[in-house]
């Protein structure tokens, strides 16, 4: 009777907690149909008339489809450049048992603690003087920022696929990059997908480097430009809100087609 009574409880306060989660991205997503009017004089309840005008207001003066562009490219290639080279490292340090690698694997682990405001002014003060604030070096840091999070969670995979299977590729005549490409590689699927959608739901939403970095020369995201877009309609909430609504939504749609594969790897993550 105690222990259903402690579930209850738990129960209970899960609902509470995602109900308190919910209540912001609710006010945004109601609010976004309805027009000016209806926001100030009910904030909360229901639109009386629901409208798309907002969307396709905020859609075209958003610039949507070219900010979509640039924060698509930059993400996908940031992504994909952290989950090979982060594999690829943690696969020679789980497989290398000397004191070097170890000490070189607790670095990464030691840089998770170093927070991003710390490194901000000399690191772009550097790539300014080098000429080279532009997309390219805004991936370059995305990978160096990324990659001791994503060695982390691969070292940890790692540790569950047995060594033999290195061995059994040797004999057959697997050099080590094939024996990681071919063999080792493919499963380590679900980690890379976890690993992915951490990096994809970070960069997308990502403003303070970009700002820094690509900030004013045509190749903005899409929350360098809902920053504009915000501080130009900040009074007319109706077309803000359904800004907001819409740079969320390609971040939801890949989360949704990706969800077994993310609880795959953070439970595989979780055992190992």
């Amino acid at each position: 009777m105690f222990k259903n009574r402690r579930l209850l409880l738990l129960e209970i306060i899960g609902i509470l907690l995602a109900f308190v989660w919910l209540v912001p991205f609710y006010l945004m997503v109601v609010n976004a149909f309805k027009t000016k009017r209806d926001i100030f004089a009910d904030t909360l309840g229901l639109p009386e008339e629901w409208t798309w005008d907002n969307f396709v207001q905020a859609f075209v003066q958003l610039g949507f489809i070219k900010a979509f562009g640039n924060s698509l490219f930059i993400t996908a290639v940031s992504t994909i450049i952290i989950i090979i080279c982060s594999a690829m490292a943690a696969y020679a340090l789980s497989r290398n048992k000397s004191k070097l690698s170890t000490v070189i694997f607790f670095m990464f682990v030691a840089a998770m603690l170093i927070p991003f405001q710390a490194v901000m002014i000399p690191l772009v003060s550097q790539f300014g003087q080098l000429d080279m604030l532009n997309r390219s070096s805004l991936i370059f840091m995305y990978l160096g920022f990324g990659a001791s999070l994503s060695i982390f969670l691969y070292h940890g995979a790692l540790k569950g696929i047995p060594e033999s299977l290195d061995d059994a590729a040797k004999i057959d005549g697997c050099n080590k990059f094939q024996t990681f490409w071919y063999i080792i590689f493919p499963l380590l699927k679900p980690m890379s997908v976890t690993v992915g959608v951490l990096n994809v739901i970070w960069i997308w939403n990502d403003y303070l480097l970009p700002s820094l970095v690509i900030g004013g020369n045509g190749t903005e995201t899409i929350p360098l430009q809902l920053f504009f877009f915000f501080g130009q309609y900040t009074k007319q909430w109706h077309l803000a809100l359904a800004g907001l609504s819409i740079s969320i939504l390609p971040v939801i749609i890949g989360y949704f087609f990706a969800q077994k594969q993310i609880i795959k790897g953070i439970a595989d993550g979780a055992v190992k």
